[in-house]
């Protein structure tokens, strides 16, 4: 059974967590396993993640599936990846929709097979009417690469005569961003013992709180999700001020 919060620790909880998904590969070589089985484990701990976050508080979770920079992986491991993606989306499809859970992709989409992205579509469509939890799944994705993007769009903008420069500012920006729709993050958490961000969501987690853990994330569990949560309300978020003392 998923852990439980006080609607305490829930109100003062995070809305919006992400999550870098780190240390499949070495789990399953700690284990004389190839590295795929490792994503293989990884992919059924997402669906735990998933169903706890209701009694935590957290409407938004948004996880680091495949970088823009995963591609430099071998090529054996970049298919086995894809053809997990595609399985993940054929199994899952219809328990996500029966737990009320909204799906979303981000990332730059060309690059992926034209199979794939179908099934990526028609997730999204099927589970556009779903609000108890907004899972959004990072895709061949780079915060980098979304700034880009995101610059490249509103150049355009700015060529087509629908805005001009003075009205580029930071919110502006923030519209053409794959995440306009959502929150930005209030707590990112990193399994598998590695402390940096690694091009994930740059711009939206700004003023994010973090948490580096060494869990290899197929080890990572709802208890320990929940601890994780639960700290966050101790917390000082101060977002550059100053606490006003008592």
């Amino acid at each position: 059974m998923a852990p439980h919060l006080s609607s305490e620790d829930r109100a003062s909880g995070p809305r919006h967590v992400a999550i870098i998904m780190d240390g499949n590969g070495r789990w399953a070589q700690m284990r004389g396993r190839p590295r795929i089985l490792g994503h293989h484990a990884g992919a059924k701990r997402v669906r735990e993640i998933v169903e706890a976050c209701p009694d935590l508080g957290v409407k938004y979770l948004t996880i680091f599936a495949f970088s823009t920079e995963n591609w430099r992986r071998t090529q054996s491991e970049v298919a086995g990846l894809m053809s997990l993606f595609r399985r993940y989306i054929q199994r899952e499809a219809q328990d996500l929709l029966q737990r009320g859970v909204r799906v979303r992709f981000i990332g730059d989409r060309v690059k992926l097979d034209a199979r794939l992205v179908t099934l990526m579509d028609d997730l999204e469509l099927l589970t556009s009417h779903n609000d108890r939890v907004h899972l959004t799944i990072a895709l061949n994705y780079g915060g980098r690469d979304e700034v880009t993007r995101a610059a490249r769009r509103l150049a355009y903008e700015i060529e087509m005569g629908r805005l001009t420069h003075k009205d580029v500012d930071a919110e502006t920006l923030s519209k053409f961003l794959d995440t306009h729709v959502l929150p930005d993050p209030d707590l990112v958490i990193r399994t598998s013992g590695e402390a940096r961000i690694s091009n994930f969501l740059l711009w939206q987690s700004a003023y994010a709180e973090y948490e580096f853990i060494d869990t290899l994330w197929p080890d990572f569990n709802d208890a320990e999700f929940a601890r994780i949560v639960k700290s966050y309300a101790a917390r000082d978020r101060r977002f550059g001020g100053v606490k006003a003392k008592a």
